[in-house]
């Protein structure tokens, strides 16, 4: 039983019991000292029988399969996964008309390195998309089709997420590969914000890693029900099991593989399907020429004992399935795969499946997952906000008949103008039709709609609930919702993080500023991560994103795209304040220099707030008229301003809840501008008083290195003030994760390269603001002293 925090786990199987669990299972079978068990490696299988019992006989069981004769019938259509469509016809039979049950929208997802992109490209290859497959980093001149930008091609990473769409024998897929490298978070972000399932791709040999974390905790948060893939089964060291095991144990997703790997590393040749008792082998230089043949006699065992994980792990989530388990007998294709949906989209099961994206391997039968498995738009619940209600939830529909509602969720400049991206969750869109910003309530025609391929445009009439499509001329903010005129309501925001470091950048020659100009403003305008601002005492212009590679790549963008040189100032930190205790206040502002003047006093206290909250709460607690209503608007303004510069080194104050409780207004000299200069010098005042801490970025940090590199290396992480959390061996290298402070990481991947050989790789990703040492607080409030006093004289 899988267990931990954000586990949604029906005790489904326990209900069944009465409360009681059945006896302990019986120790797997020794698999034959053959192929199998290097394909295998399995460790703690239970029995091949179901709940220590026989399993029905094979005459009933054909009794039962006879029985679904309609749905059988449906079945043969999709010959690697023939439930496939009798899943889909069973779920078609209660959709209203005009929703498409077949239709699927999903994201591929993973660290960095783990093949997504390579992934990518097979799907878009075997299901007729291109017609011949081309490798990242554009190896043969051409690169993978969803990597279109320049860049991507070059470095093999994939930059800014791309969408597509294709087909899978009766279903519609819309497809958005979105980058593995934390620094452009951002895209899986909003990408898993619009989407209504997920593959999680994850590599053989690296296993879940720190990127791999990140994209499940956002998987989480916007509720997206996902597939595991455990690719490049097919490389030196590949270890699906181990990978599994991270799965439940670093993700804490209640997990079963239902593919098994034949033969591993250079020996792989395909899956057994575990649903259906399949063995599939893949052959001819695409992969495209399939094997479907019975479970070889070696691995029959192994075999059973993998499916009766799966069925377990299953059963212990849907009460279907678990009556079946409790009676011993085998569940049919259809009761298995059925169950396994049901799961899968209550998000209280992941099914996993095996492969080798690059060498063609698993993909179609993947692909037969998404169908089986992940929902239809109609399946998901989706939220908006009734703007003529005070913002009460109401509940979207699938029907292409219903009101209008879109979210524009990217933006991107496009040859011909602003390219607006949209998910269309309710209601059909029309070129030429009009609609309306709720945001902005501005009305506007559609001029153009386009469904999108990579770069690529192919112009549409209409979208309906479901689809993602692109808008041409559309003037708005990503997070936007596009209504009809027949609803008023907003959709929910996607979750912007805070940027981490910053750079001060300026153009080499005057000639290349209107150029400087218009480049950070589109960049602005696409990448909610960055953000442009003027130092004031400096004069500088301040870039600030989620990373050195994040910045880097728009620094080299602003160079191809718009042929703008620039000089790129130190690496900055962006460090964030707090306070450590309560305080309490009592400021009057008073001038009077003849006719009306200023009078405000505010009496409160401050507090930290709770740990792990960024916020700065204003709670007015006043009891009585003592300040009118009218003037603590302004009081709220002036703290949340105050808080935006800290006393100790004029970075933003977080945590941090003032409560006003007492004040003073004067009949005639009393403003709204008196007394947010009251609650702004209030501040100030408190804050000394308040133990103020400064706080730096910190980022989890994993290094992959040669096991001869181990100790070196630790010791640089040590002098790097690092904190060490694991280190585990795989094959002849070591992995090694720690946290480290973000300002004692800049130039380290030159010093990793010189200290391995250019044989260590790593990768980082933000992990949580901490407080600095004493003596860091100290220096770093006499350098912002200095520099204050300098910008002074």
């Amino acid at each position: 039983m899988v267990s931990g925090p954000g586990a949604r786990r029906a005790p489904a199987l326990a209900r069944l019991l009465g409360g009681l669990r059945t006896a302990n299972p019986v120790a797997s079978p020794p698999v034959p000292a053959t192929l199998s068990t290097a394909l295998l490696s399995s460790r703690t299988d239970a029995a091949s029988t179901i709940g220590g019992r026989a399993a029905a006989p094979a005459r009933r069981w054909r009794e039962r399969e006879m029985s679904r004769g309609a749905a059988a019938s449906a079945a043969s259509m999709f010959p690697f996964s023939s439930s496939s469509a009798s899943t889909a016809a069973d779920a078609a039979a209660s959709v209203p008309a005009g929703i498409d049950p077949l239709a699927r929208n999903i994201g591929i997802s993973a660290h960095i390195d783990s093949g997504k992109t390579t992934l990518t490209e097979r799907i878009l290859f075997y299901t007729g998309r291109i017609s011949e497959i081309h490798e990242v980093r554009g190896r043969d001149g051409v690169g993978a089709k969803m990597d279109s930008m320049e860049l991507e091609r070059e470095k093999g990473i994939t930059i800014q997420s791309a969408a597509t769409y294709t087909k899978w024998k009766d279903s519609n897929i819309n497809i958005i590969d979105t980058p593995g490298h934390v620094d452009f978070t951002i895209e899986v972000e909003r990408a898993l914000r619009v989407l209504d399932g997920a593959i999680l791709v994850l590599c053989s040999v690296g296993g879940v890693q720190s990127q791999s974390i990140t994209v499940d905790r956002q998987m989480r948060r916007y509720s997206v029900p996902r597939l595991c893939f455990i690719n490049k089964c097919d490389r030196t060291g590949a270890d699906p099991w181990r990978v599994l095991e991270e799965v439940k144990q670093k993700l804490r997703l209640n997990a079963a593989a239902v593919h098994i790997p034949i033969g591993l590393e250079e020996n792989h040749q395909g899956v057994i399907d575990l649903v259906r008792n399949e063995a599939v082998t893949f052959h001819g230089p695409t992969g495209s020429d399939i094997t479907i043949g019975p479970v070889p006699a070696d691995l029959a065992e192994a075999v059973a004992a993998k499916r009766r994980v799966l069925i377990e792990a299953v059963s212990e989530v849907d009460e279907a399935l678990g009556e079946i388990f409790l009676m011993g007998e085998e569940p049919t294709v259809e009761e298995l795969k059925a169950a396994i949906r049901r799961a899968t989209i209550a998000r209280d099961f992941a099914p996993v499946f095996m492969g080798s994206a690059f060498k063609n391997k698993g993909v179609q039968l993947l692909l037969d997952g998404v169908v089986d498995y992940l929902p239809a738009p109609h399946e998901v619940e989706n939220i908006a906000l009734d703007l003529n209600k005070d913002e009460e939830e109401m509940r979207l529909t699938a029907d292409p008949k219903a009101p209008l509602v879109g979210l524009a969720f990217k933006l991107e400049e496009g040859r011909f103008g602003q390219l607006t991206y949209l998910r269309i969750y309710q209601g059909t869109i029309t070129k030429g039709s009009t609609i309306i910003n709720t945001a902005s309530g501005k009305k506007l025609k559609v001029p153009r709609l386009v469904r999108m391929h990579s770069e690529e445009m192919e112009d549409v009439g209409s979208a309906k609930a479901g689809e993602i499509v692109a808008l041409f001329g559309v003037d708005c903010k990503s997070g936007d919702t596009f209504t009809d005129g027949k609803i008023n309501c907003a959709m929910t925001s996607m979750r912007v993080p805070e940027p981490v470091m910053s750079l001060a950048i300026s153009p080499k020659s005057r000639a290349e500023t209107g150029g400087f100009s218009k480049a950070l403003s589109r960049f602005q305008r696409e990448d909610p991560t960055f953000k442009v601002r003027l130092d004031e005492e400096s004069g500088q212009t301040i870039i600030s994103g989620m990373g050195e590679l994040h910045l880097d790549i728009y620094i080299e963008r602003m160079k191809r795209e718009y042929k703008t040189e620039v000089d790129v100032g130190e690496p900055r930190v962006n460090y964030r304040e707090c306070i450590t205790k309560r305080a309490e206040f009592d400021y009057l502002h008073r001038k009077q220099s003849g006719g009306s003047g200023q009078y405000g006093r505010v009496m409160g206290y401050v507090e930290p707030l709770e740990e792990g909250n960024s916020d700065v709460v204003f709670e007015n607690g006043i009891i009585g008229n003592a300040i009118q209503p009218g003037y603590i608007l302004a009081v709220d303004k002036g703290f949340k301003e105050a808080a935006q510069t800290g006393g100790l080194i004029g970075h933003p104050v977080e945590g941090i809840r003032v409560v006003l409780t007492d004040g003073a207004s004067h009949a005639v000299d009393s403003s709204e501008m008196a007394f947010k200069l009251a609650a702004l010098s209030a501040f100030r005042q408190v804050y000394e008083r308040a133990g103020p801490k400064i706080l730096e970025p910190v980022m989890a940090v994993e290094i992959t290195v040669p096991t001869e590199f181990q100790g070196t290396v630790i010791g640089n992480i040590n002098r790097r003030k690092g904190t060490i959390k694991d280190s585990t061996t795989e094959g002849d290298d070591v992995v090694i994760t720690c946290d480290v402070p973000l300002k004692n990481m800049f130039g380290y991947s030159t010093e990793l390269r010189s200290m391995t050989q250019g044989k260590g790789e790593f990768t980082m990703s933000y992990e949580s603001h901490q407080p600095v040492t004493q003596d860091v607080q100290a220096e770093l409030a006499a350098d912002y002293g200095k520099t204050r006093k300098a910008s002074k004289d």
